[in-house]
């Protein structure tokens, strides 16, 4: 499967070229970015050829990888998936409802494979815990991501700084909690110090769980963990970091067979559209003081 890279910041380059480069079944064949001079310094880096012709990638590729802020990602998915290209997407899809809604009316209608970049969901850690959550009869659960008020340089990024964790980070608990829990109904949001925000999520059948999500706690309050609890006790999960090249060359795998099968991936944009859901539920929620009810 040929492949371009949509975009040319860290994590473009880091992840997405760097797993596409070395992978045994896919072709990294160019990069495209809003600016030519950066698309061509990262194209060179990886061998092919870097541009701001966006119409010109897409007649040379089977599939995109794009690594760039969801408002400017959402309509260049639109455009690849109507001619007929398979999506490997960033989280989220859209930074409202809306948008996510319309790209994944636009990838149905195109009848291409997509897959979003969930980056812990494609980690055999990972999916060994939801294995063993599956088996158990569950009450409950809560996740946590604390970032340090020292930011990373994705982190720094103007899109998460203008939206936070909240849209940033918030996804990732919701790609373990939703296959664990069901979906979320319901949602009942706080506001803690700085961008710090906690998520009430209602499940359905009386199950809840916790959310809590930040960029900005002291240093030594950082780090990641989920756990769902039930009739067989607590199970947790403390996900592996710096796993990202690792799990992106699953992602591609599990798109390449997405797109020989016809089969919907779970991860695909129609997923994605209900993270987006629960995020925009979520906001209201803040503005409102009150339990806002999921999209649908």
């Amino acid at each position: 499967m040929r492949f371009a890279v949509l975009g040319t910041g860290p994590w473009a380059r880091s992840v997405h070229a760097t797993a596409l480069a070395a992978h045994p079944d896919a072709e990294l064949v160019a990069v495209w970015g809003r600016d030519r001079r950066k698309a061509a310094e990262v194209g060179a880096e990886f061998e092919v050829p870097g541009t701001d012709d966006l119409d010109a990638v897409l007649d040379d590729v089977d599939a995109v990888s794009i690594a760039l802020p969801p408002d400017v990602q959402a309509p260049l998915a639109e455009r690849a998936a109507a001619a007929g290209k398979h999506l490997l997407l960033e989280k989220p899809t859209g930074l409202s409802l809306p948008v996510a809604d319309r790209l994944a009316a636009v990838v149905r209608q195109a009848g291409v494979a997509s897959v979003v970049f969930f980056v812990f969901r494609f980690t055999d850690g990972t999916a060994t815990w939801l294995t063993q959550a599956a088996r158990m009869r569950l009450a409950g659960g809560a996740g946590s991501w604390l970032g340090s008020a020292s930011p990373s340089v994705l982190a720094a990024s103007p899109w998460r700084q203008e939206h936070g964790a909240l849209w940033d980070v918030g996804p990732h608990p919701l790609s373990l909690l939703v296959p664990a829990l069901g979906p979320v109904v319901a949602v009942q949001a706080g506001a803690g110090l700085k961008d710090t925000v906690h998520l009430v999520l209602h499940h359905g059948g009386g199950v809840a769980s916790t959310v809590t999500v930040s960029h900005t706690v002291a240093e030594l309050s950082a780090g990641v963990e989920f756990f769902v609890h039930g009739d067989a006790g607590r199970l947790v999960l403390l996900p592996e970091r710096g796993t990202g090249v690792e799990a992106f060359g699953v992602a591609v795998d599990e798109l390449r067979a997405a797109a020989l099968t016809g089969a919907d991936h779970p991860l695909d944009v129609h997923f994605g559209r209900d993270v987006v859901a629960v995020l925009a539920a979520a906001e209201r929620s803040l503005a409102t003081g009150c339990r806002e009810t999921v999209g649908s």
